[in-house]
């Protein structure tokens, strides 16, 4: 016979075997004890999680000839489920969307819905990837699928909900399929090789179980791949050689020296890694996805249910973990993730990737933007201290004294610099307050204060019109256009990819 591979030969038979979607598997249980199937459902998931699968167990239960009617336990046995099971029952039409999306599929589709089940009691049509039809195709569907005949149901599947049109799902039960964790894709793939009496080793599961991205399928078929080199026991190793993995020790020791600031041991670090075959992007997606464990380590513990890790692999990343901090892992992470769009499309991947990791491991050399300003010579940005509300008109005054009566005050003599500030200031020592009035625009005589002495002179010499205001007063965005265009700034924002969103004033 012919070989089946593990994603078809363990495919799942009843609701009660599918692996990581035990809530929707429950509620279409429910659905069935209580009567209330709807006509119409719609599955949306990943790849590979088991809508099509579900839809399979949900028509094998309606339509199971062991029983007396729908059941949450299908037989198995019955010529309607084997049929269903190998997707050619006269009954369970499954249809591709994508290769019947024309409106004459739909058409032709609706011309046989008036007519009955030949065996079983539900006639069901199974329309996988179904956001492959055309808007024409949807609109022509909406009147059937909204009032049925009884003894018609529709199962829709597909990976893009988004291209469905709002009128076929608002005609739906829509139900999420969540992508399977690596826990229990692990317990899944533990069982398989248990059950195909292969050996194996342990290091092996966990990174195969997080290589499928929440797709069982996937980790079945890495499986297939990996069965299919005939070596035993089956080990991480086989991960590198025959699936083209980087060496998680290599990419540990990466880590290692970029966390201790060796330029030399990075640069051979990663040499070893691209001798041995790994890409460049492949080892950007190794660097963020490792980052992301020491990242989650530092700010969790390393004993975290976050993890996915063995005991070493967990030991290690807690090591590592403390030659980082949160900041530096998260800009890492952000970093490689533009990195590696970039290296995708450029001629000199290699030298990016070199150029960003010497830039991560030595990071202490690079000048933040606070330092390189507080380092500049003669600095025109640094911040100016708020000063009280002053009159910034220059003015001067002369000499001279006011009497009243035998009080006299001292000699007066003021000047507003340019920055607005007073230099050799006294105030006059009279006991009359009237007589404390600014002599900007001139002082107020002693008769005009009521003393009947004699009047008072004015104290500036010549009246100076107001100036504008001097040009180290600038505005916040004056100081940020500034600040910006300075040609030291330009290279530090270019260097670390940013921007300034800000200028703040010493309070």
């Amino acid at each position: 016979m012919a070989y089946t591979v593990l994603a078809r030969k363990y495919r799942s038979q009843t609701f009660d075997d599918v692996v990581g979607q035990d809530p929707i598997a429950q509620t279409l249980k429910n659905a069935i004890k209580t009567g209330r199937v709807a006509h119409a459902y719609l599955f949306t998931g990943t790849r590979g999680v088991g809508k099509t699968t579900m839809a399979r167990i949900l028509a094998k239960s309606l339509n199971c000839l062991a029983a007396d009617a729908p059941t949450t336990q299908p037989c198995c046995k019955c010529e309607s489920c084997v049929a269903i099971n190998a997707g050619d029952d006269i009954d369970v039409i499954e249809i591709d969307g994508a290769s019947n999306r024309g409106i004459d599929n739909i058409r032709e589709l609706r011309q046989n819905v008036i007519y009955r089940p030949a065996r079983c009691r539900f006639k069901i049509y199974i329309i996988d990837e179904v956001h492959m039809l055309t808007t024409e195709s949807f609109n022509a569907l909406l009147k059937t699928l909204e009032e049925p005949p009884s003894h018609v149901k529709f199962i829709f599947a597909t990976t893009e909900p988004n291209k469905v049109i709002l009128t076929i799902q608002s005609r739906c039960q829509r139900f999420d399929f969540n992508n399977i964790t690596a826990p229990k894709i692990a317990g899944q793939l533990k069982s398989i090789l248990k059950q195909e009496k292969i050996k194996y080793e342990d290091d092996l599961i966990l990174p195969l179980a997080k290589m499928a991205n929440g797709s069982m399928r996937d980790a079945l078929s890495l499986l297939d791949r990996l069965i299919s080199t005939g070596t035993e026991p089956l080990s991480a190793s086989l991960l590198e050689e025959f699936l083209g993995c980087p060496n998680s020790e290599k990419i540990w020791n990466l880590i290692a020296e970029i966390g201790s600031s060796n330029a030399a041991g990075t640069l051979a670090a990663v040499e070893d890694l691209i001798s041995g075959g790994v890409s460049e992007v492949q080892i950007v997606d190794s660097l963020i996805e490792y980052m992301r464990d020491l990242m989650v380590a530092k700010s969790a513990g390393a004993e975290t249910e976050l993890l996915v890790l063995t005991a070493q692999q967990r030991k290690r990343a807690g090591e590592l973990a403390e030659k980082f901090d949160v900041a530096a892992l998260i800009y890492n992470i952000t970093a490689l993730e533009k990195l590696r769009w970039t290296i995708k499309n450029s001629d000199t991947a290699r030298a990016l990737l070199e150029a960003s990791l010497l830039r991560f491991a030595l990071s202490e050399h690079f000048l933040n933007v606070d330092q390189l300003l507080s380092g500049l010579q003669g600095n025109p940005f640094a911040p100016i201290k708020k000063k009280e509300p002053i009159d910034e008109r220059r003015w001067t005054m002369d000499d001279r004294r006011v009497t009243k009566g035998e009080h006299q005050t001292s000699p007066v003599r003021r000047s507003f610099s340019e920055s607005g500030s007073i230099e050799n200031q006294e105030k006059p020592q009279t006991t009359n307050s009237e007589h404390r009035e600014s002599g900007i625009e001139n002082l107020v005589s002693a008769e005009q204060a009521g003393a009947g002495q004699e009047k008072a002179e004015p104290v500036a010499s010549e009246q100076k019109q107001a100036q504008p205001a001097p040009n180290r007063l600038k505005t916040s965005s004056q100081r940020k256009n500034e600040l910006i265009n300075h040609p030291a700034v330009k290279t530090v924002l270019m260097g670390l990819d940013a921007t300034i969103t800000g200028v703040e004033e010493d309070k």
